[in-house]
């Protein structure tokens, strides 16, 4: 799963002066346990993205939430697959 965070940039503003964001930011760490994680800008904004495994569509509230609440956050979802994913699909469409 792709998760793309991007902050509101009068609340991180001031998350960032107060510790909070560095704290949201471990937070999110700890939680997704992601494959991989970029920080960049879209927009003017800053945007956090993470790469992590959803095992389970429930978990997708307590996994957004937190970008909702704690930065005013617009979060997007999007499932992705790395290589062996895109080859086992390739091959079970050979296959079938």
């Amino acid at each position: 799963m792709l998760l793309t965070a991007r902050l509101d940039t009068r609340t991180a503003n001031e998350a960032f002066r107060t510790g909070a964001l560095q704290q949201a930011l471990k937070g999110a760490l700890d939680q997704l346990n992601p494959e991989a994680a970029y920080f960049t800008t879209t927009g003017g904004r800053r945007t956090w993205l993470f790469f992590f495994d959803l095992r389970d569509p429930s978990r997708i509230p307590a996994t957004c939430e937190r970008f909702f609440l704690d930065l005013d956050a617009e979060v997007d979802l999007k499932p992705v697959m790395n290589v062996d994913d895109l080859a086992k699909g390739v091959a079970e469409m050979e296959s079938g």
